[in-house]
């Protein structure tokens, strides 16, 4: 007995056959009666009997222990004798045995206490020298700089890569000299060559320049024309001098940049490779280490490289070749990086410069990070060239390109920002200190004040936040805008919380200057960043009043339109720290805000994301009519935008947002109002199917809840209610396309109707499915592949049939009429050519007639009379049921004649049929049992059957035999012979 759908099922017994070949001879045969049936002895006849065991010395579970006797460290040299307590055969256990009782680890740990001081001290200076993943690496910020500053201006590239002498020398020139004066002339040429000028290129198109000369670079060192590979790189640094289009030369620096990048890292690679002959270096080399022809060509790259006559260039290449020094010397780092920091200060422009030193520290951070005062000598070179913004030359650069002063310092933020990263990485408090100090000396410090918010750990600035904000009121807002400012506090300040006292104070004097910002795309990003400050410190009162001021600035002119990125995260920092929806859904503002979202990819997005926090933070089903309210809105605004041109998955994905909703809201006890929203839903819902299939579900669940809590009380009331969510289900199946859902769905709606005594609806229900039955397609879609929908018919058949035993005859309509409306939907539906379902179908048929002739049910259903209660035996019923036994064996003989000699599908029906006779019919009855021996006969007839499945059956038929009331099952055990397969 086996439960299912809410149902008992009796489950027939079946097994694996194998083949046989020789065909069915006719027998004609009458079957009478079943056995009668006690349950009760049957199930204590199952009960396992229980036996003593004795498990001796040995249990699988028991350890198994290994003692064993070492030798003393006294023995002599080569002895390697022991005992041991336990068996030969036992391997002794290797932590234990070796090492004279110590396990390897602990001989590690304790060799390496002597050497502890000289490991710790190289682990220290590992740990100094090495940048931790807290690093934010120059890479994770290179696409942001290329998407912020772009440009619409026309692009040019210059370039001089020399005459036709760069050629590479011929293999007869066999002379050094020769070859290195002859290298010298062809970067003397670099002056001297054709110019090559690219005019009139987008930022696209500037951009594929330059990653063309990337791949020319990288095959020029391919083919060993190492002289022209050192051409591109000095005519790309040479660019680095143009600003003129200055508002792209951000985005400039970092595509000249990766050209460098990638010079230094083929310089490297090579003489790395010249020093692993006859083994490659270590990490930790040292000069030592490094053979004298590495050396010489490491010491040649430099050479080459001074010999560049224009400052820009030699800078830069040698900045990309900097870890190169560690093949020549060990102090070439230390000493080389103060000699290009001072280098820099001969460039002219100042943020030609700035982007020099940002280079030159980005590269410093990468060979030696553990060098600070490098950094920090850097940095205070940069603070000196803020007065050269001022200069007639700059302005007057500014003024021949129109560009604002604002607009031409947030140009230095990628390059201040990264300069500061370097030196706030790991520094101590008291560095931001002194940065602060210098910042308040600074005349024009907007710019510097804003870096440094950026780049110290948001700790340390959120313990001063005060003190920043009275830096930012004294800044000169002409220079540099303060809402940026307040930008650049506010992220570290969603980070680190201030001191709780400062908060609100905080709050009023950021809001005031963020509320008078003119541009609403300005004024909605530094917006977004302090809602999350207000989120996570205040109550509803203040976040109300901050999404009040986003409308009133957001909705003039639809300026929304252009900010639903920003927007959007608005709605995530709220959804991120407010899971009270009830107290979410009071704030005046915030479905007003929810109004902006008016373009529907957006909107629907945005519904989704409140919808996945409502069903992952709602813990308890709710009945609030706010939050009802408001969440069948943003629902209905998910299902609108189901179409035609919708994907499954969306609408798989919408569906799921949706059904945990409903899942989500109770009435308690006012089961008439869940009905009332399960009918709203309905209507509400109706393109998803998926979410219909769960309100029928809901309304199944509440008429059993209804009926179980109300029992004995208004039965009156109760059964009104309950007819009327069978009348819900009735009127909704029809609606739902896929036919195997309305099947399973009238089945249950039917079974929920019996268990609740309401005999029409459940009648109806039932009929119902029987009459779909004909339009159930031969095949289905099953995850966009066809299959064959046979086997999800037969599950529904043998559930259908499992629920019939307990369903009483209509008083208007014939003895077991379902029954034989059924069974003629199973005779005259088109099943698979080569198919055996409907056979499979009588024979599942069998047990449920046996079950019915019994004067006491399997199962019933409480305060409804079945068939038993109505016929009470009658011998008119118990002949109805023989006659349609008759009927069906008869059908399912004729079918395995016909089968002939097709053993492989022949034997397995054989075999079933053989099983249900053995368990449901009365053998004693001699016809029966010459049926039941033939037809064991037909399935083993060439021992291609399971073995070990025969066997089984056989000991089950003889431990039967021993019962008093089943004795004549002896003769027909005797009559059941095995055959081997041979």
């Amino acid at each position: 007995i086996v439960k299912k759908n809410g149902c008992c099922a009796v489950v027939r017994l079946s097994f694996l056959f194998q083949k046989t070949q020789r065909t069915f001879s006719k027998i004609v045969c009458f079957y009478r009666r079943s056995s009668a049936r006690s349950y009760d002895t049957e199930l204590q006849r199952c009960r396992p009997e229980a036996a003593l065991v004795e498990f001796g010395d040995y249990h699988p579970l028991k350890p198994i222990m290994v003692t064993d006797t070492k030798t003393r460290h006294g023995a002599r040299k080569g002895s390697t004798s022991s005992s041991s307590s336990s068996s030969s055969s036992v391997a002794p256990d290797p932590l234990s045995s070796m090492l004279d009782g110590t396990d390897p680890l602990s001989m590690f740990a304790a060799a390496s206490v002597i050497e502890a001081p000289a490991m710790s001290h190289s682990r220290k200076e590992k740990e100094e020298e090495a940048v931790g993943p807290d690093f934010e690496t120059w890479s994770s910020k290179r696409g942001e700089i290329l998407a912020r500053f772009t440009t619409t201006e026309k692009l040019s590239i210059n370039l001089f890569m020399g005459s036709d002498r760069g050629k590479a020398p011929s293999p007869g020139s066999s002379a050094v000299s020769e070859k290195v004066r002859t290298r010298l002339e062809e970067l003397d040429d670099l002056e001297e060559g054709s110019q090559k000028e690219l005019l009139n290129l987008s930022q696209q198109e500037y951009a594929n320049r330059i990653e063309e000369l990337n791949q020319s670079l990288k095959e020029a060192w391919a083919s060993d024309q190492k002289v022209k590979a050192l051409k591109i790189v000095i005519q790309c640094s040479k660019l680095l001098s143009d600003t003129s289009v200055i508002q792209f030369y951000p985005s400039k620096f970092v595509l000249i940049t990766d050209i460098l990048d990638t010079f230094g890292r083929l310089v490297y690679d090579r003489i790395w490779t010249m020093c692993s002959d006859p083994r490659p270096l270590t990490d930790s080399f040292t000069v030592e280490d490094v053979n004298d022809t590495a050396k010489e060509t490491c010491l040649n790259w430099f050479f080459k490289i001074a010999s560049i006559r224009e400052l820009l260039p030699r800078l830069y290449v040698e900045a990309a070749i900097l870890k190169c020094n560690r093949f020549l010397n060990k102090c070439g780092i230390p000493e080389t990086l103060p000699r290009l920091t001072a280098m820099i200060r001969g460039i002219g422009d100042p943020l030609v410069a700035a982007y020099a030193r940002a280079y030159l520290c980005r590269v410093g951070m990468e060979v030696a990070p553990h060098l600070k005062d490098s950094l920090n000598r850097n940095f205070f070179d940069l603070l000196g060239t803020f007065r050269q913004v001022s200069s007639d030359s700059v302005q007057n650069q500014l003024v021949l390109q129109r560009v604002e002063v604002p607009e031409y310092l947030t140009l230095y933020s990628p390059a201040v920002n990264w300069i500061l990263q370097c030196i706030a990485y790991r520094a101590p408090e008291p560095l931001l200190t002194e940065m602060t100090e210098r910042c308040k000396k600074l005349g024009n410090n907007a710019l510097l004040l804003n870096s440094v918010m950026r780049a110290f750990r948001p700790e340390f600035v959120a313990a001063r936040a005060t003190d920043f904000i009275g830096m930012i009121k004294d800044c000169d807002e002409a220079g540099f805008p303060k809402h940026l400012l307040f930008g650049a506090l506010g992220r570290s300040l969603a980070c680190a919380d201030p001191p709780e006292s400062e908060r609100l104070t905080i709050l009023n004097e950021a809001w005031k200057v963020i509320t008078k910002v003119c541009s609403p795309q300005d004024y909605v990003i530094c917006a977004e960043i302090w809602v999350e400050f207000t989120c996570r410190h205040f109550s509803k009162r203040e976040v109300n009043t901050v999404l009040a001021d986003v409308i009133k600035h957001m909705t003039p002119d639809r300026a929304f339109e252009d900010a639903y990125p920003q927007l959007q995260s608005v709605i995530r920092k709220i959804l991120t720290y407010f899971h009270d929806f009830s107290l979410l859904f009071s704030m005046e503002r915030f479905l007003p805000f929810l109004d902006m979202f008016q373009k529907d990819s957006v909107r629907v997005e945005v519904c989704r994301s409140i919808m996945d926090i409502f069903i992952r933070h709602q813990e308890e089903p709710s009945r609030d009519p706010v939050i009802l309210n408001a969440m069948l809105h943003i629902c209905k605004t998910m299902h609108d935008s189901v179409n035609a041109l919708t994907l499954e998955d969306e609408k798989r994905s919408l569906a799921l947002l949706i059904i945990g909703f409903i899942r989500m809201v109770s009435f308690g006890r006012d089961f008439e109002q869940q009905l009332s929203f399960c009918v709203e839903a309905r209507a509400t819902f109706c393109n998803l199917e998926s979410v219909l299939v769960q309100l029928i579900h809901t309304v199944n669940q509440l008429a059993m809840e209804t009926s179980r809590v109300m029992r004995g009380n208004h039965s009156r009331k109760t059964a009104a209610f309950v007819r009327a969510c069978a009348a819900y289900s009735f009127i909704t199946i029809p609606s739902l396309s896929s036919i195997f859902s309305r099947l399973s769905l009238y089945l249950l709606s039917g079974q929920v109707a019996l268990a609740n005594q309401c005999l029409s609806q459940a009648d109806a229900f039932l009929k119902a499915a029987v009459s779909l039955l004909p339009e159930v397609p031969r095949s289905i879609s099953v995850e966009g592949k066809l299959r064959s929908s046979e086997s999800f018919l037969m599950d529904f058949i043998n559930n259908f049939l499992a629920t019939l035993l307990v369903v009483p005859d209509h008083p208007e309509h014939g003895v077991l009429y379902l029954v034989r409306g059924l069974l003629n939907m199973v005779q005259d539906y088109t099943w698979e050519d080569n198919s055996d379902a409907k056979v499979r179908v009588y024979i599942s048929a069998l047990p449920l007639l046996a079950a019915m002739s019994q004067e006491t049910y399997l199962y019933s259903i409480p305060k409804v009379d079945s068939n038993e209660t109505l016929y009470g035996g009658d011998p008119k019923f118990l002949s109805e049921i023989n006659k349609l036994s008759e009927t069906l064996i008869g059908q399912i003989l004729d079918h395995l004649k016909a089968l002939g000699r097709d053993e492989v599908r022949q034997q397995p029906l054989a075999f079933s049929l053989f099983g249900v006779l053995l368990a449901h019919g009365d053998l004693r009855n001699n016809k029966l049992s010459q049926l039941a021996v033939n037809l064991w006969n037909l399935s083993h007839k060439y021992g291609h059957c399971e073995t070990r499945v025969s066997v089984r059956t056989l000991e089950c038929m003889k431990h039967q035999a021993q019962q008093a009331d089943m004795t004549h099952l002896s003769d027909t055990v005797q009559r059941l012979a095995l055959q081997s397969r041979t």
